[in-house]
């Protein structure tokens, strides 16, 4: 790459995507890549076509994102950031379309539910689409179309769309958190307030689970998340994801850390990242 190259950061989705957003919140001067799958977002960071990676990891109303935790550990990539990004929702339609003419909207089948009241005010219909910003995309290049799009503001402003209505979902609160990632792991970094992210597999021995958490515990390192999932096809190999405060070399994690490794067979850290400012506040905020 040459000196005068921008950096790129990829993610999943069409510009204007709500990762999209997350990426222009956590880095504003990198080039966006998007990408069709997460396993392209992190193919296009190990081929050298972006430096950095934008993936969710989960949601306050949905939960979990489907396989992200099994493709996390098997990326190559190292979590050095977060970001929060409330779902706004905006209808949206072609320029000199009013509110009134829209009779039909598209937009990705986990948005159509959560602005359920407000299309059921206007009696308008619905119908679920592969990627909201795709959508705005293809209804941009539709001449003539009266339908509309739910999606974020960025994908209008992309688009050249007119935004009809804004924030109408039916929850406040609902947002996605983000693990902004690199190639390489750096446990260089410090912040008033840092978090460690692992994944390691217990060993089939009575107990193993309880007793490995026992070290978080009794050196006072509190766990933010913990989260299990099946690997390689086995109902008795259970791996473990989990977000703990604190730096790998802060003398209790470490303490912690030294004691999960008499009980697993398996410990990665997959990062050491300060927490967003935004975490731990009212997330309708």
């Amino acid at each position: 790459m040459t000196a005068q190259t921008t950096p790129r950061i990829a993610f999943q989705g069409a510009l204007g995507a709500y990762s999209h957003e997350a990426c222009l919140q956590a880095c504003p001067d990198m080039e966006p890549v998007p990408c069709q799958s997460f396993e392209g977002v992190i193919r296009a960071v190990n081929e050298g076509r972006a430096e950095l990676a934008m993936l969710p990891v989960e949601n306050t109303t949905y939960g979990r994102v489907a396989d992200i935790h099994r493709l996390l550990p098997e990326s190559g990539l190292h979590i050095i950031g977060e970001a929060f990004v409330r779902v706004r929702i905006a209808l949206m339609a072609r320029p000199g379309v009013a509110l009134e003419d829209i009779k039909h909207v598209r937009a990705h089948l986990v948005l159509l539910p959560q602005a359920r009241s407000f299309l059921q005010q206007h009696g308008i219909t619905s119908e679920p689409a592969a990627d909201s910003a795709g959508a705005a995309a293809e209804l941009a290049a539709t001449e003539g179309s009266t339908d509309g799009v739910l999606a974020g503001e960025v994908a209008a402003e992309i688009n050249g769309l007119t935004v009809l209505a804004r924030d109408i979902e039916d929850m406040d609160h609902n947002t996605t958190r983000f693990l902004l990632m690199a190639p390489q792991i750096d446990l260089s970094r410090r912040a008033e307030r840092m978090l460690t992210t692992f994944v390691f597999e217990v060993r089939n021995i009575p107990a193993a689970l309880y007793k490995a958490m026992g070290g978080f515990a009794t050196n006072g390192v509190n766990m933010t998340k913990l989260e299990s999932y099946m690997v390689g096809g086995s109902f008795t190999a259970t791996q473990f994801y989990a977000d703990i405060e604190g730096h790998p070399e802060d003398p209790a994690v470490k303490r912690a850390l030294d004691e999960l490794g008499y009980f697993t067979n398996k410990l990665e850290i997959l990062g050491a990242y300060p927490a967003h400012p935004g975490r731990g506040a009212p997330t309708g905020m």
